[in-house]
């Protein structure tokens, strides 16, 4: 399905819970988020008919996320019914790694293809002042095992803050010198209930600055797409606030509480909780056709639009 710019919309970032094992700065306050009662969560049948809804209209890649999706206890499940959806072609899971290690070979089992990683740092203090409860050792632990079981692309995300990690920019991107994985910077984007200071906002292109060897690589996507000379992975660059790319915007999300979103900083939202197929099939249209040109000012002192903090839309 096409939207009213003429974009075609194949990809839904599925939320299955708006909660987490980390309590990272730029994502989330400090004290955590209250609980939602069961009954305002989409269940597992809900999520994989509201799937159903979008690959009848072209969804072909599905992203599920949180939150921290590992903690959902029915996740395996979920993933693996997704996966077996007609039209849908790629099952994608986006993780904080802490609970890898014991998921990596279930979710290859259920069908999932891609992972997306979050290590903003490679300093054990500083991840944990970054998550403020985290522990670096399992997510490196978690991101060797998924090596391991052999995942068919593994990328790990940086947010890229001036003061915490621009200090790390080019140990992060020799990871993927020997490994098979991606490594991707992404700029800090003003959110609802971000502990983070402005000041920290630094734009992708001063890892350009700083790997000056880099090799662009002629990729069309959302990242910008560079490799370090003989290394087995790549590194990207994503710029929502510096260089928008909403023009080849492909995405829809859906909220762990049943919300269509059209677009990331956007404050319109479709509930889909509590309706049948043909239901749902009409709110992700609406959603589809609701998404904006581009998304705005994210610079200076203009916040996203959203309404939500980042854990509570997805990742």
């Amino acid at each position: 399905m096409q939207d009213k710019f003429g974009r075609t919309i194949t990809y839904l970032r599925l939320s299955v819970t708006d909660l987490c094992n980390l309590r990272c700065k730029y994502c989330m306050p400090a004290e955590g988020i209250c609980k939602k009662a069961h009954e305002d969560i989409l269940s597992e049948d809900e999520m994989v008919m509201a799937v159903e809804a979008a690959a009848t209209l072209g969804i072909k890649k599905i992203r599920i996320t949180g939150g921290e999706p590992l903690v959902k206890k029915n996740i395996l499940s979920i993933c693996e019914r997704v996966g077996k959806i007609s039209g849908v072609d790629e099952v994608c899971v986006t993780t904080n790694g802490v609970l890898l290690k014991e998921y990596a070979q279930g979710l290859i089992d259920a069908g999932v293809s891609h992972l997306n990683i979050s290590l903003d740092t490679l300093d054990a203090e500083k991840f944990k002042e970054i998550t403020r409860v985290g522990n670096l050792e399992k997510v490196l632990a978690g991101i060797d095992e998924a090596i391991k079981v052999g995942f068919r692309k593994i990328k790990l995300n940086a947010v890229l803050m001036r003061g915490f990690n621009d200090d790390e920019i080019r140990a992060l991107a020799e990871l993927t010198v020997d490994k098979p994985i991606d490594m991707r910077f992404i700029e800090l984007m003003p959110m609802v209930d971000t502990q983070i200071d402005k000041s920290a906002y630094m734009p992708v292109r001063e890892v350009l600055e700083a790997l000056p060897e880099l090799e662009k690589l002629d990729v069309d996507g959302i990242a910008k797409l560079y490799k370090l000379p003989g290394a087995k992975g790549k590194i990207g660059l994503i710029s929502p606030v510096s260089d928008n790319f909403c023009a080849g915007c492909n995405r829809i999300r859906l909220t762990a509480d049943g919300k269509f979103k059209p677009c990331l900083h956007a404050p319109e939202e479709f509930p889909i909780k509590g309706l049948d197929f043909d239901g749902m099939l009409e709110q992700t249209k609406k959603a589809v056709l609701a998404k904006p040109e581009k998304h705005g000012d994210l610079t200076g002192e203009n916040i996203s639009k959203a309404s939500r903090s980042m854990n509570a839309i997805g990742g």
